[in-house]
């Protein structure tokens, strides 16, 4: 057994490399976009030009170079997997994982398939998105999420939609937890036969154990996902 060290970072210890919406909302904990949401180190790369209004409303029109551009200066520094800060980036898996040549994760809809398998039988795993008109078939399809998922969103809300995709300089904590628990509770009591909960957007984050006690399902959210995947590329050593 040899103690020879490989090299070929610049960094090291940071296996996650997060591609960033630009955007100046504020990020609470528990956001994708806050250092102080992981337990492990990221790196962080922001995409010019890539606004909330444009990933999530313009379906991230003419945005794939430049964030092919970014993960790949995130791979170079040292990211051994790549995520993102939207769960409307689901359109660029397919190109980011090809161009990047690393693992990508790039939406919480990724998991939705999987929630619903560990689900009993006749129940579903229902989404929760920032924008229910906005969240197309493609999206799903692209993430590999059943076509027909229950879906409700937080647009009828005062808050939340709101400042995240006007990309606002405050945000109302509260207001906008109530927002989120408000659409999960509006998705429940529209389609009974939800048994779990993934939440699209990275924002709402914060908010998963007040969506778990309001509705009393299991809750999966980005912030689960990305600790899932991360244990991959950096199994726990026993």
């Amino acid at each position: 057994m040899t103690s020879a060290q490989r090299g070929g970072k610049s960094v090291y210890g940071a296996s996650i490399g997060i591609l960033m919406l630009e955007t100046r909302f504020p990020r609470i904990p528990g956001d994708v976009g806050n250092a102080d949401t992981w337990p492990f180190p990221v790196l962080y790369r922001v995409v010019r030009d890539a606004s909330p209004d444009r990933v999530v409303r313009q379906g991230a029109a003419g945005l794939l170079d430049a964030f092919v551009e970014a993960g790949k200066g995130l791979v170079r520094v040292g990211a051994d997997g790549l995520t993102t800060s939207c769960g409307f980036l689901a359109l660029h898996q397919a190109e980011l994982a090809r161009a990047c040549g690393v693992p990508v994760a790039t939406s919480s809809l990724m998991q939705v398939a999987a929630v619903e398998a560990l689900l009993p039988p006749g129940k579903r795993a229902g989404i929760l998105t920032i924008s229910r008109a906005s969240l197309t078939e493609e999206h799903l399809s692209l993430a590999g999420a059943p076509l027909d998922a229950p879906i409700a969103g937080t647009e009828h809300g005062r808050e939340f939609t709101r400042v995240i995709l006007d990309d606002e300089h405050e945000l109302d904590v509260e207001l906008a937890r109530q927002d989120v628990v408000d659409g999960a509770r509006e998705l429940v009591s529209r389609h009974p036969e939800v048994g779990a909960i993934v939440l699209e957007c990275t924002n709402m984050c914060p908010y998963s154990a007040d969506v778990a006690e309001a509705v009393g399902l299991p809750v999966y959210d980005f912030v689960s996902f990305v600790n899932w995947f991360r244990s991959g590329l950096a199994p726990r050593r026993f």
